[in-house]
């Protein structure tokens, strides 16, 4: 079996999800972007042995592009199941990013998989599945990007057992960028400390820091070649804003890291 995808723990988290799944209880991953929820389920889906099968959540998804529907073909029409569906048959583990990206009535279809019952109805085929013992479903989503329009209700929250994950601490997030892309101690260090700086800004003209993801995107352009200046504009700067004096701000963070 090939390498587990990296993942640096930031306390029990791995520990804890492993009892979760023992258990077969839902599991609700919260945390700002960029800060692993996506790698702790890949992480742990490989050291489970379980296959996954991600859905990113968008405003269009419907519950139809979760449990399946019927598509014409030269025969007529067949079945497909939808993602969710195909996990709860065969005992995979079903994880929805983002979910509260998802219209309301479309996160209700998991109630009945996220209690004791474990079963999953597909109203246009009359079908009542019960999951394989092996399934489990996780959601995630980042609170900072909560609003009464895009929330989960109470009735779903309360049928998770929840992980809090933010960035790491300043010397663990920079042994993740060497892990991630095999950089040295002392620029991966650097890129962790105009994260700091970065992340100071939030609420002061940034919506959200720099995440962890972003750094080791300028970790891997600074092996490519490109400047260490260069890689953090790129990287950590450009992307997160258009503000000019934000911009500005982060450039002189950059350019004094640097120096």
């Amino acid at each position: 079996m090939s390498d587990a995808p990296f993942y640096q723990a930031q306390h029990r988290e791995v520990e804890w999800f492993q009892a979760a799944y023992a258990a077969r209880l839902p599991v609700m991953i919260k945390g700002p972007t960029g800060c692993g929820k996506s790698r702790l389920v890949e992480h742990m889906a490989h050291r489970l042995g379980r296959e996954l099968l991600t859905v990113s959540c968008n405003e269009d998804m419907t519950a139809s592009d979760l449990i399946g529907r019927f598509l014409l073909d030269a025969n007529g029409t067949r079945w497909i199941d939808g993602p969710l569906t195909t996990a709860a048959r065969t005992g995979a583990i079903c994880y929805l990013d983002e979910v509260v990206e998802a219209r309301q009535d479309t996160t209700v279809v998991i109630h009945a998989l996220t209690d004791h019952r474990r079963t999953l109805t597909l109203d246009k085929t009359g079908e009542k599945i019960q999951a394989h013992p092996d399934f489990q479903l996780v959601i995630s989503y980042n609170p900072g990007y909560q609003s009464l329009t895009k929330d989960l209700k109470p009735s779903t929250k309360q049928r998770f057992v929840a992980l809090d994950l933010d960035y790491p601490e300043a010397a663990l997030e920079s042994q993740i960028v060497q892990g991630e892309t095999g950089i040295g101690a002392d620029r991966a260090d650097a890129l962790v400390r105009i994260a700091g700086m970065a992340r100071a800004l939030k609420g002061h003209g940034l919506v959200e820091g720099v995440s962890t993801r972003l750094l080791v995107y300028a970790a891997q352009l600074m092996l490519q070649g490109v400047g260490a200046r260069e890689a953090a504009r790129l990287a950590l700067a450009y992307p997160i804003t258009d503000d000019a004096d934000v911009r500005s701000s982060l450039e002189h963070a950059i350019d004094a890291v640097f120096a």
